[in-house]
């Protein structure tokens, strides 16, 4: 027994990737044409004649099948038999396409199980990716005519009329909530009343100041000598003001002053490509020993692409730059977001930036 696979992670959901596995046309457009066999149910030829790893034609015939999850089939490649699996799970992002062949009768030689295998995985990872983004892009009704795309493989039911677009935009109700208690913090922050200025008024002391013979003067003496001691009250207020400014003021910068921010790193990778998109990962880091909860990472794109998916963390894209932001980062921890991006060139995988508070992430 002699096993070729090969899978691939898609930004598709189930339904879509089973009618490109089941349709004719569509099917002919990824890995090789098909036509019904006259005079045989049930059964396809696939003009595979001439493909890396094929001496001929193979006849399929469709055993089993689980919409969307499942489909199998008996091969039979000039008296060569196999049999083909096709599995489709749903994941966050879409869904992943596993294919397993195994052969039941003959087998390949070392010449053909190599270039076969290639044929599979470069089917999977380029060509069908494109079809399904060709699909998504035009949102046609593939049922509105005969022939074509229109003709299905035998007993393969299909679902629905045409590719669908349910996508999710999950925690905008939480970044509503959590901008108005940020909002609402800083703002309190910036109400607080600052530290009273304690500028003490010349005493009055000097009515009850020594007289010069020795004794205390009364109301009525300093009712009389108020010439000559308003002169020596401003002089000693002149004198003990500057000294309360410059015992006050230093004291005040070290209670309203702000404690530094905390150091935040990113790193960003690229989790899986296809054409005309990829999935990107970035993983914001806390070295520091609090929380960090006010953090943004602005991702630049290429001039056209546009979101497809996020999980993990909110967004606005103003531009060609997104701004990403989420929960807080907690202390020596870390806070993980992954996007799809549609770009418009066909072998892009990577953005053409990504900062977090301003500094570059690793991995670009």
């Amino acid at each position: 027994m002699i096993e070729i696979g090969a899978q691939v992670d898609l930004s598709h959901p189930p339904d879509r990737v089973w009618l490109a596995l089941t349709d004719r046309g569509l099917l002919g457009r990824w890995f090789a044409e098909a036509e019904t066999v006259q005079g045989v149910l049930d059964r396809l030829l696939l003009h595979t004649a001439g493909l890396p790893g094929f001496e001929a034609n193979v006849e399929v015939e469709v055993t089993e099948r689980q919409v969307p999850e499942l489909l199998v089939l008996a091969c039979d490649e000039a008296g060569r038999l196999s049999e083909v699996t096709c599995t489709v799970t749903a994941t966050k992002q879409g869904c992943r396409l596993e294919l397993r062949e195994v052969t039941t009768h003959g087998a390949w030689s070392a010449e053909q199980h190599e270039p076969r295998e290639e044929q599979l995985r470069q089917s999977l990872t380029v060509r069908l990716p494109a079809i399904l983004d060709w699909l998504a892009f035009q949102q046609v009704d593939l049922r509105r005519g005969d022939g074509g795309l229109t003709a299905e493989l035998p007993l393969v039911g299909l679902r629905g009329k045409g590719p669908a677009r349910a996508r999710r935009r999950r925690h905008q109700l939480a970044a509503m909530l959590g901008g108005v208690v940020v909002f609402g913090g800083v703002a309190a922050w910036a109400a607080l009343p600052d530290e009273p200025n304690r500028s003490a008024a010349p005493s009055s002391t000097p009515s009850l100041s020594p007289s010069p013979s020795g004794t205390l003067t009364s109301p009525t003496a300093t009712r009389r000598a108020t010439p000559s001691v308003r002169p020596s009250r401003t002089a000693a207020s002149a004198t003990a003001r500057p000294s309360r400014s410059v015992s006050v003021q230093p004291s005040r910068p070290p209670t309203s002053a702000p404690p530094p921010s905390p150091r935040l790193t990113a790193r960003y990778d690229t989790d899986s490509t296809r054409l005309f998109g990829y999935t990107g990962e970035v993983v914001v880091n806390n070295s520091a020993g609090v929380p960090v909860g006010d953090w943004s990472v602005v991702v630049t794109f290429a001039e056209g692409s546009t979101v497809d998916d996020v999980d993990g963390a909110n967004w606005r894209q103003d531009g060609q730059a997104i701004t990403f932001t989420g929960a807080a980062v907690p202390a020596g921890g870390s806070q993980t977001f992954r996007f799809d991006i549609r770009d418009n060139r066909p072998k892009a995988r990577a953005p053409e930036g990504c900062t977090v508070g301003g500094k570059p992430c690793y991995g670009l």
